[in-house]
């Protein structure tokens, strides 16, 4: 009989302990990503009763004809529904955003294209100018004073100008596994396999790895975000 030797167990350094203790702390994450999505539900909860409010006063001003004023005001309501649903969309984007870079990646966000805190940012960014835009236009309906509604657009303006220079500058900086086939498939195992975790395959590391340095190497088109190559 050969007798085999039972290999060391190599027992971590302190280096090595402390390093997997400062990694383990992007569970702390969790808190806000907790917090987050108890705002985006409460939001989605004020929408839904404002939205059964709004078409309760709807239906009995049709059967009870009131003043001209009421379908102004049932307009601006209806946008202020809109735009709490929106709010909603964009703290929910953050709070699973946030769990899938830091605990667990989801299908979900991939499906969604957020694979990076500038993918996030980017998101969140479109988000808030469309929020911009239905705010402007409740003002815009409401109409009671011309003066601040043009303060308003101004501001609008500036405020709406600076966010799409922010995006078009950072364009182009996103995750390197933004690719088409990487965002169906994710889709595929999440509407049709109802599979909520995403498994990251050697073949997306390898895609990440030549795209990156395709990138470096000038060889690919920095505004498509998509390591798509340069057409000669």
């Amino acid at each position: 009989m050969t007798r085999t030797r039972s290999q060391p167990v190599s027992t971590p350094s302190k280096r090595e302990w402390f390093s997997e203790l400062i990694g383990r702390t992007r569970f702390v994450v969790l808190i806000a990503v907790i917090a987050v999505l108890l705002v985006a539900f409460s939001l989605f909860l004020q929408g839904t009763v404002l939205a059964l409010q709004t078409v309760y006063e709807t239906w009995r001003d049709m059967l009870q004809p009131g003043p001209d004023g009421t379908v102004t005001a049932l307009s601006v309501e209806f946008l202020e529904v809109v735009s709490t649903m929106l709010k909603a969309v964009v703290f929910y984007i953050i709070g699973v955003g946030l769990y899938s870079l830091f605990i667990r990646p989801l299908n979900l966000t991939s499906s969604l294209g957020v694979e990076s805190l500038s993918d996030l940012e980017q998101k969140v960014v479109s988000m808030i100018v469309v929020i911009l835009g239905v705010t402007f236009l409740e003002h815009f309906i409401r109409w009671n004073s011309p003066q601040e509604t043009l303060y308003f657009a101004g501001a609008f303006a500036l405020a709406g100008g600076a966010l799409v220079f922010f995006q078009r500058v950072h364009r182009g900086q996103g995750s390197d596994l933004q690719h088409p086939e990487a965002k169906l498939r994710a889709r595929r195992e999440l509407f049709e396999n109802d599979t909520e975790q995403r498994e990251i395959r050697e073949e997306d590391v390898q895609r990440a790895a030549q795209a990156t340095e395709a990138k470096a190497e000038g060889r690919v088109n920095a505004d498509s975000g998509d390591g798509a190559l340069k057409r000669p």
